[in-house]
Order: C-alpha cells, then sequence, then structure tokens
C-alpha cells in the first residue's frame, strides 16, 4: 500500500500576498496606502453598499481636508469607487 506524503505547511499568512504590495514605512502617508490597496484589490468583489457608503465618506473628505494630496488620492478613489458601481449596475 502507498501512503502519499502530507502536503507542507504553507509557509505564508492568509491575505499576506495584498500587504506585501502595501508600502508600510514610516514616511508613506496612509493616502499613499489607500492608493496601493485600491490597485492591489481592483479585481476583488465587494458589495455595491459598501462602494455607497465609502464614497460618501470620502467626499466628505475631499471637501473637508486640508491636504491637496490626500484630496487628490481621496478624488481618485471616489471616481473608481463610482466606476465600479456602474459597471456592476
Amino acid at each position: 500500500m502507498t501512503t502519499t506524503a502530507a502536503q507542507p505547511p504553507r509557509d505564508r499568512a492568509l491575505g499576506r500576498g495584498i500587504t506585501t504590495l502595501i508600502p508600510q514605512a514610516e514616511t508613506v502617508t496612509p493616502a499613499e496606502q489607500a492608493a496601493a490597496v485600491l490597485a492591489g484589490m481592483q479585481s476583488v468583489p465587494v458589495r455595491i453598499g459598501v462602494l455607497q457608503a465609502a464614497v460618501v465618506l470620502l467626499e466628505e473628505r475631499v471637501r473637508t481636508t486640508e491636504d491637496d494630496t490626500e484630496r487628490r488620492a481621496a478624488a481618485t478613489t471616489v471616481a473608481m469607487l463610482r466606476g465600479a458601481i456602474c459597471q456592476a449596475g
């Protein structure tokens, strides 16, 4: 009787793939981290309601932040989310 060797344990944690794409240096801004996450998750399915809620929150941030980099990142994210909502709808 032959037996198959057991599969070796995975040496990486679940989700490690996406976290390696997110810049972790202390000099990286939250907006830069968010942009990296969005780039890595463009093909991940998400419920429409989550996208709509994110749009509302980010639009408020676009209106209220004084940081131009953050404003541009939030506005770009809003545009991406609206595009995803339109494609899904």
